[in-house]
């Protein structure tokens, strides 16, 4: 489980098994948890974060996705 990036309590991390899947970053802090795709940036699933850590969420997604992809594509063997 690989973490990304840390940005106060919330943690960015992706799984080393997640192959078969389009790239995609996890976030956890404080109980809660979503996972965003990062092509288009989307929200595909959250548990525990109200609507407004999600926004927020999003847009940090926004701004670091070529740091989360690269880190995907290093980790699954893909190129850019």
């Amino acid at each position: 489980m690989p973490t990304i990036l840390r940005i106060g309590s919330f943690r960015f991390f992706f799984y080393s098994s997640e192959r078969g899947e389009p790239p995609h970053i996890h976030v956890e802090s404080n109980g809660g948890s979503a996972k965003f795709w990062l092509d288009p940036v989307e929200l595909a699933r959250s548990q525990g974060f109200r609507s407004q850590e999600l926004q927020r969420l999003r847009l940090t997604v926004i701004e670091y996705r070529k740091t989360f992809e690269e880190a995907w594509n290093a980790r699954h063997g893909r190129q850019t």
